[in-house]
Parts: C-alpha cells; structure tokens; sequence
C-alpha cells in the first residue's frame, strides 16, 4: 500500500489571508508529497478527485521512451480498473491480494457506486521534487525584487511561492497554449500590463512579468475580494470564478473546489489553489523539506532607460560584451533584435551587472557613438510565426491585411501556418516570383480547414516533450486555454438560454453568431423595433440553428479580437479610486477623464450599474499607459 509521508504538517486552518479548510488537507498533503518526495523518473497513479487515494507508486526511468511511459501507466490503469469493477460489483468476500489491498484504500462504508465511479477517474502523476528543488534554488534571484513589488502593490507576499506551481521559477518556460515566463502569462493576458510584441516580450523579462503579476493578482482580488478564489482565477479566468461562487458562495473553497462542474473547470482549476498552498508550505519551510538548499543570490544590475533605437553591435561594443551576454540579462528583447532586423527600442528597460561596467549604465548610453544610436526603429521586412499566431493577429500587429499577408506570401485558403514560418510583410515588397515557394519549413503543421476564416483565426503551434519538459505547469496542473482570464464578464449561456449582455454587443452580433434574423431575437424577448440593448439586461436565445458551445466560442472570439486589439497600443499601468461626484457620468468619467472605454471600467467594477450609480460610489479606474510600437 503507498501512504503519503506520516511526517507532513497539519497546519489546516490557520492562516486568514491563505485558508486551508480541514477537508483540503488530504489534497495539499498529496502535493507537498508530490514536490518533496517524488522526482521526475517517479510517479503515482491516484484517484483524480480524492488526492488521498493512491493506488500505485510507478517508476519511470528517464531513459524510458514516451511511448513506453504511456503503455506502461496505461497497464497498470487497466489492472486497476479490473479490481474496481470487481469491487463495483458488490464483491466483499473471497478478495484476491491486490481486491483487499485497494478495497483498504478506501473508507470501511464506501459504496458501490463510489468505486464503479471511481473506475474511470485513475489518473498518473509525475514527481516533481528535483525541479522544485531547482526552482528553490532559482527563486533567490527575483525574490527581494518580488517581495519589493507586492508589498508596493499590496500584494500578499506570500505569492511569491505561486511560480513554483506554475514554471518552477524556470524564466525559459513555455507551455503547449503559449504561456510564457516564470509567472507563465498568455499572451492575451499578458499584453494587458506589459508589452508583447515581435520586438519586445516583457513576459520573460523576470523583473517586468512581476510586475504585471502583482497587477493581475491585486486585479483578481478586488474582483473576488478573497486570495483563494483571486488564485484559482489566476489559472482558470475571473469570470468562471464569479459563476462558481455566485452558485456556492464567495467563501464557499471546499464547495467550489469539490463540487463545481464546467465545461473548462477540471483537475487543473480545482487544484490550483491547494497546489499554491502546498509550495507556500514548502517555500517557507525550506530546510525542513530540502535540507541543506542553498538559494542563488540575486545579481545587482545596472539599470536604464534607453533615450534612442540603439543597435546591438554599437551597445555590446561599448560595453565590451558579446550580444549573447547582453541577452542573458535581457530576455525580454525578441529574436528580431539579436538577428539584426530590429534596433533596441527607444525607452526599452536595460539591464546589465553593474560589476560589469565600468560606470553607471547611463553614462555608457550617453556616451554611444552616433553610429550606434538612431531616431527611427528599423521597418518589419518578415515575421516568424511563433506558436499561437494566427494571421489575423499578425496582421493587426503590423497594421496591414490579412488578405495583404495572404498576397505577398502566396498563401490560400488551404495553405496554413505553422511555427518557424517566415513570412514576408509589406515593408519587404512583393517576393520575387522565383522566390516564392521558398519559405523555410518549419515544424509539423497544424491541420485547419480550408475556408480562409479559419486560416486567419487558427493559431500555430509546436508542442514537443522538450517544450513540455521545461513547464512544470503543464506536467503538474495543465494550463486553461481561457482567451480572456482576466475579464470578469460573463460570456456563458445560463441553462434558461440567456445571456448577460455586454458592452460593444449588438442584436446584429448576437443574430450573426445565432445565424439567425435580429428580428427572432426580438420577437423572444419581447423588444420593440429600434429599443436599445442595455448592458446588464439578460436577453433570451434561439439557439436552434447554432448550440451553446459554438455561441460561446464566437462571442468570445469577438471580445478577444477587441480586446487584444487595444491591449496593443495600451497597457495598464496601474488603478485609482474615484469617488463619484453628484451629476457625474460614468460614460464622461471614463472616456474623456480617465480615457478608459467602458468595457475596459466595467471590467474592473462588474458589480456597477452603469445607468445608476449613486454619488459616494467608489469605483476603480485603470491606469493606461502607451505602447511604444517601435
């Protein structure tokens, strides 16, 4: 029989800002175990909705294919399930070995149909202890800096413990969705507090994505107004949080985590948290579970703002450095810069070892020869796809066409693109006619369909065991592929096939995603000819033609498009309290005042009446800052 270690703390119950209700404990004891006890050649096979049931502990030697790795957990699940049928079926008596060894698993009173549920919920999980070990160690680089931030933010520090869940503090990590970095951001996420871009992608700048963490978690808690559900949000999105605790209750963890069912909230979502809790335990604890560990020290930098584009070649000679050194220390700067295609960008955060020079970094940027230094950022020639492109997105990135992107790179609507593909943008003029199948290949490529709407929207991608290998979210928790996570509305059909309407939505979108006539819409619901819709108002579907799902998926695929769209040219840089004034706007308030669109305030005040608010109100007004696009 496999036990959990005897030695693991109960510590259930006693933290306010972090609670760990007693019933969780089972849960987090499994993930302590799972990051101090196991390492990645090691495993268990468990029962994926009560942690406390380990059937097995399965080796899996690193030199084991991939493939093995599967038939093997897929052998013994089979077995497994055997002796669960078997059990299922009422069978108490005449117990074979292994029959008694599983039934001892569980509680004295458990029930058939218990067991025979538990049939199909076998799941394997990989150790993780050597890479949390390493992750320990790694986290001495950026822990003072992230304590620094969250305690300016008002963050709880303590989060500093939820990179070792999501990349095990590994600033290389990408995951098969295309998260990115130590605090693995999407990039839709992401935009919305950093600049992602072919030039600059601040998710993997360690000190940048910290920034924008501590933003996006403070963001999460003023919407859930606790840490255990502004955590779970982190991974499975605001608004499916609001949905589950509006059903349980803001408070309710052990119903939610326990008990809410969705389409997306699966063992990821329900494990986040308690996850969390198990890192925090270990990260506070050090010696007790790794003794001996020592964490790497930070490195002190040299810090400044560039006044100009500045080439790679005249900045690495004057500091003395090879551009492989200066990339180190700048991870954020994308492969344009480094392959010469693109200048350091004008206002670009520029790090480098102040050891290593020999004054302060803005006087080495002062004095930059005039070869070095220019007013203008280098025209884009040709973009590689990255994974989870699509060519509408490129498109709006370079502000052309998809139908310009098709034309120039002799694309059709059967053709798709695929990670490592180079494609020719309009500063590079028409490709000679001789030249045009020559794209370089890239990975294998992922299958679309032939119309051309779903080559624009289907994204690349490259996902490979090394990939997977370096994320230890994927390998422990997975990652949602949720477009907006940190958009509190709600973008769901309620089982009564209504919906919540939404700012920038119109009965012509809701009839173009229903495939139906607007008129149907306002038959059902009762609308007079020309009303307006109201953002708020619950309005009633046909869904005969189209289903939930693919409503759903269209709508959010439109708010994305918006969405990334402005989070282009904006960030958000931080929030304020206003309070409302009597014969203030919202409308006023946000557009001309603040210069925030209403989706965008409604976002970070969803619980608003837009058409009522009362003065004394305080709202909470984002602050956005321009994106330099050079």
């Amino acid at each position: 029989m496999f036990l959990l270690c005897a030695c693991l703390p109960a510590f259930a119950g006693t933290d306010e800002t972090f609670p760990q209700p007693v019933e969780l404990q089972p849960d987090v004891d499994f993930w302590i175990s799972i990051f101090t006890q196991f390492a990645s050649d090691d495993g268990v096979l468990h029962d994926n909705r009560n942690l406390a049931i380990i059937y097995d502990h399965l080796p899996m030697p690193a030199q084991l294919s991939r493939r093995e790795r599967q038939r093997r957990v897929e052998k013994r699940r089979k077995g497994l399930q055997t002796t669960l049928r078997s059990l299922a079926s009422g069978k108490r008596s005449n117990l074979s070995t292994e029959e008694k060894r599983v039934l001892a698993l569980w509680p004295k009173d458990v029930s058939n149909i218990t067991l025979g549920a538990a049939v199909n919920r076998i799941r394997y999980q990989q150790g993780l202890s050597d890479r949390f070990r390493s992750g320990l160690q790694r986290s001495g680089r950026w822990r003072d800096y992230i304590i620094e931030q969250f305690t300016a933010l008002g963050v709880p520090v303590e989060l500093a413990a939820l990179p070792h869940v999501e990349s095990s503090y590994d600033p290389n990590a990408r995951s098969h969705v295309g998260a990115s970095g130590i605090w693995q951001f999407t990039r839709s996420t992401g935009r919305r507090f950093m600049r992602v871009d072919h030039v600059v992608d601040e998710r993997n700048d360690p000190f940048a994505a910290t920034r924008a963490a501590g933003r996006l978690l403070a963001h999460n808690y003023s919407i859930t107004g606790n840490w255990p559900m502004a955590i779970t949000a982190y991974n499975h999105g605001l608004a499916g949080v609001r949905r589950a605790m509006r059903k349980y209750g803001d408070t309710a963890y052990v119903d939610i985590l326990r008990k809410h069912k969705s389409r997306t909230f699966g063992f990821a979502s329900r494990n986040f948290y308690v996850a969390f809790v198990a890192a925090k335990e270990i990260d506070q604890n050090v010696e007790k579970y790794f003794p001996g560990l020592t964490p790497e020290q930070p490195t002190n930098y040299s810090v400044a703002n560039l006044p100009y584009y500045v080439s790679v070649s005249g900045l690495t000679t004057s500091l003395g450095v090879a551009p492989a050194t200066l990339a180190k220390h700048n991870p954020a700067l994308q492969a344009t810069v480094w392959q010469g295609s693109k200048y350091l960008p004008k206002g670009y955060e520029l790090r480098f070892p102040t050891e290593s020079t020999r004054q302060p970094l803005a006087a080495i940027l002062a004095a930059l020869p005039k070869d070095a230094v220019f007013n203008k950022q280098m025209p884009d020639m040709f973009h590689t796809v990255a994974r989870g492109d699509t060519l509408s997105e490129i498109a709006q990135t370079y502000d052309t066409r998809v139908s310009t992107l098709v034309a120039l790179n002799s694309l059709t609507s059967s053709n798709r693109i695929r990670a490592g593909q180079r494609l020719r943008l309009p500063a590079a003029g028409p490709a000679p006619a001789a030249a045009t199948s020559t794209i370089p290949a890239g990975p294998e490529p992922v299958i679309v369909a032939s119309n051309a709407a779903v080559v624009e929207d289907t994204p690349a991608e490259e996902l490979t065991p090394e990939a997977l290998a370096n994320n230890i979210a994927a390998m422990l928790l997975g990652r949602i592929q949720t477009a907006l996570l940190a958009d509190p509305s709600d973008y769901s059909v309620a089982s009564d096939k209504s919906i919540e309407v939404q700012e920038l939505e119109t009965l012509g979108h809701f009839g173009d995603w229903l495939e139906i006539k607007t008129q149907r819409l306002r038959d059902i619901n009762g609308l007079a000819f020309r009303a307006p819709l109201v953002v708020g108002q619950r309005l009633k579907l046909d869904l005969d033609t189209v289903d939930a799902n693919k409503f759903e998926e269209r709508r959010i695929a439109y708010h994305r498009e918006q969405q990334d769209s402005f989070f282009r040219r904006h960030i958000i840089s931080g929030v304020t309290e206003h309070t409302i004034q009597s014969g203030e706007s919202i409308w006023i308030l946000a557009l001309r005042r603040y210069k925030v669109p209403v989706w965008l305030f409604r976002q970070y005040n969803p619980e608003i009446n837009l058409h009522n608010v009362q003065p004394g109100t305080k709202v909470q007004m984002p602050l956005l800052s321009n994106v330099d696009l050079g």
